[in-house]
């Protein structure tokens, strides 16, 4: 809770094995803080969230934290945002002092100096900009507005009258441009000594969007797009659960709200497989802690304790058949197979794999038939070294992982000439058979759309054999496709007569 607005707030990691876990939050957020470091600035990572924050047209705006670093430059992160991110970005702030000696920052909008004191920054002083900072303050809050008129057409009228914008016409302003994404102011600070993390709170509720004004859709069973409604407590009930967790009370499950209200009690349908559940506990999570509630409205972020489901299912009422459009899922990078270390934890190793399909979407498993090996696929080596400790520890199943078996094939690249003659005494007359012809590979347009079975051809080998093994006036000529055949003929007779041979061509069919 800050000044009067409940905000729900979902720190997401970084790193690249944990990307689904900022598709979660993307997905049911109806605003974002891109936040970056002031001596990395914009890095592989942050072009990623980024392309995220795009796909589902998510409003943010920019925190350039760590300013107590050394190296710490936040005006080249924003220049980077502009370059880099092709963001109409601009800076709403000014540090005042940099490394270790940041004491607080300048508001550009507000014209004011903020300082942070006390233990960990929780005393705020306002007073007026440093005499040394007030001509830079000056250009940067002239660019700020410059930056603001190319995304507002009432800022761009005063800015072209040299008229000075107020300060509620600017604050009105970036609240209407953060909101169409064509303009992120950036803020400034460090978390660690807890400066500037307040005016950006300020930030978040004076310019990113509240559930009321997002407009969040979903379908009918024929795919027909159905607007919810944030704002009327009576209509129909209609979540989003999100992600799943396991905890000493069971699995938790956490949902968006996106229309009506949920109460402890009711009995709520999964529109993946009709399951109808009861909610038996309604918790708002802060951190690890769990505060239980009667019940929540659209716009909030709850938990649930007994409800079965995966990731991405859709929650309504009895009332309602409609489904809300899934996460983006990105696909595997990397595979690794795995295997119960001890035979008698096969029963623990499936009831781990289930769960944690059911909690990460980008978790794969399948069962490779060729190599008899059980394969997991996911992000990164970290992404499954976790799940293969999680294993060991939650499910009391070690496991033994490595390299993923390829069966090898082989083909002819290349014409190949072949002759060969087959001699056999058994007694009697004994056997003769020569081949000769030339095997060489298919062209590109047609290849794969030929089989051939080596069982077949042996079967008429034998029946022409059969037939003729008695009779020495008669020759069995037997062609065979394989690719497309330059000579190919094959002559079977007694070994009192001569091989015959027959060229030829043709194409399997």
């Amino acid at each position: 809770l800050w000044d009067n607005h409940n905000i729900n707030i979902i720190d997401t990691p970084g790193h690249v094995d944990f990307t689904v876990e900022v598709e979660r939050a993307l997905r049911v957020l109806d605003g974002a803080v891109l936040v970056l470091c002031s001596v990395g600035g914009v890095q592989s990572q942050t072009l990623t969230v980024n392309r995220q924050m795009s796909r589902y047209d998510v409003p943010c705006i920019a925190f350039v934290n760590k300013c107590d670093r050394a190296g710490a430059n936040p005006l080249r992160v924003v220049q980077q945002l502009r370059e880099k991110l092709r963001h109409n970005a601009s800076a709403a702030q000014l540090p005042i002092g940099l490394e270790d000696d940041l004491r607080g920052v300048v508001d550009l909008i507000e014209q004011r100096a903020i300082y942070f004191e006390g233990d960990n920054g929780l005393d705020i002083r306002y007073d007026a900009i440093p005499d040394d900072m007030t001509e830079l303050a000056a250009e940067k809050r002239e660019e700020f507005i410059a930056h603001l008129a190319d995304a507002d057409e009432e800022i761009a009228d005063m800015y072209l009258m040299e008229e000075t914008p107020t300060v509620e016409q600017i604050k009105a302003a970036v609240r209407r441009t953060v909101l169409t994404r064509s303009f992120t102011p950036v803020f400034i600070g460090s978390a660690l000594k807890n400066t500037g993390v307040q005016p950006l709170l300020d930030a978040v509720v004076d310019y990113l969007p509240s559930p009321d004004e997002i407009e969040n859709k979903a379908y009918t069973p024929e795919e027909e797009a159905v607007v919810l409604d944030t704002c009327d407590p009576s209509k129909a009930f209609v979540g989003l659960a999100f992600k799943l967790e396991q905890s000493q009370y069971g699995q938790l499950t956490y949902l968006r709200t996106y229309q009506g209200v949920l109460k402890r009690g009711d009995t709520i349908i999964n529109q993946r497989d009709g399951r109808k559940v009861k909610v038996p506990r309604l918790v708002r999570m802060h951190a690890n802690e769990m505060v239980d509630v009667d019940q929540v409205g659209a716009g909030e972020i709850c938990a649930m304790f007994g409800l079965e489901c995966a990731s991405g299912d859709t929650f309504t009422d009895r009332t309602l058949k409609l489904h809300l459009e899934h996460m983006f899922v990105p696909e595997p990078v990397i595979s690794l197979s795995i295997k119960p270390k001890n035979n008698k934890d096969a029963d623990a190793f499936g009831k781990a794999i289930n769960r944690f399909t059911k909690q990460d979407p980008t978790f794969r498993v399948h069962y490779d038939d060729e190599s008899r090996e059980t394969i997991i696929s996911g992000m990164g080596e970290l992404h499954l070294q976790i799940y293969q400790e999680l294993m060991h520890r939650d499910f009391n199943c070690p496991t033994v992982v490595g390299k993923p078996k390829v069966a090898f094939r082989e083909t002819i690249t290349t014409p190949q000439e072949f002759d060969f003659i087959h001699k056999k005494q058994s007694g009697g007359s004994g056997q003769y058979g020569r081949v000769m012809g030339a095997l060489e590979p298919l062209p590109e347009e047609v290849s794969g759309s030929r089989l051939f079975v080596c069982a077949l051809v042996a079967m008429v080998w034998n029946s022409r054999v059969t037939k003729l093994k008695n009779d020495t006036s008669q020759h069995a000529v037997i062609n065979l496709w394989i690719g497309r055949l330059r000579f190919l003929s094959f002559a079977a007779s007694p070994s009192n007569a001569r091989a015959r041979t027959q060229r030829g061509s043709g194409v399997a069919s």
